[in-house]
């Protein structure tokens, strides 16, 4: 069973058959249809990205907006109850009615300094919000 072993289909670093053919060259309309393609598949890409994003963001935002709002009516109503335990527990010492003007005076000074300090956070809304921030030319958002 001895074989002669041939050698002959094995390249040791050359082309049995002859040189390699070259492939066809490829027209440039084909690679810049292809690099279109690409950039238009990329930007689609990029979009749809953004969109996601935003409903990502859209969707905390409500649900930040539904739990603040649960957060801001519990605080109200605890707010109430103090108010109306205060109202009782000043009503034995100096009578309800004069009770009732000294929680409603103390609330009302907690409330303007509350606002006071919104009022002067929304300034800073204003600046982060303005188009020109070096104040050179015309704002036409600022006191609209």
């Amino acid at each position: 069973m001895s074989e002669e072993r041939s050698f002959d289909g094995i390249s040791h670093g050359y082309a049995p058959d002859g040189p390699p053919v070259a492939a066809p060259p490829v027209p440039i309309e084909k690679i810049v249809g292809d690099v279109v393609d690409n950039l238009s598949a990329t930007a689609r890409a990029e979009f749809a990205l953004i969109e996601a994003r935003g409903e990502l963001a859209l969707h905390g935002a409500s649900r930040a907006a539904i739990w603040g709002g649960v957060a801001a009516t519990a605080a109200g109503v605890a707010l109430l109850a103090l108010a109306f335990g205060a109202i009782l527990a000043l009503s034995p010492q100096i009578g309800p009615l004069l009770a009732t003007v000294v929680v409603v005076s103390a609330l009302l000074v907690i409330a303007a300094l509350a606002a006071w300090r919104a009022h002067s956070h929304y300034g800073d809304i204003r600046t982060a919000l303005r188009r020109d921030l070096t104040n050179e030319g015309i704002d036409d958002g600022a006191d609209a």
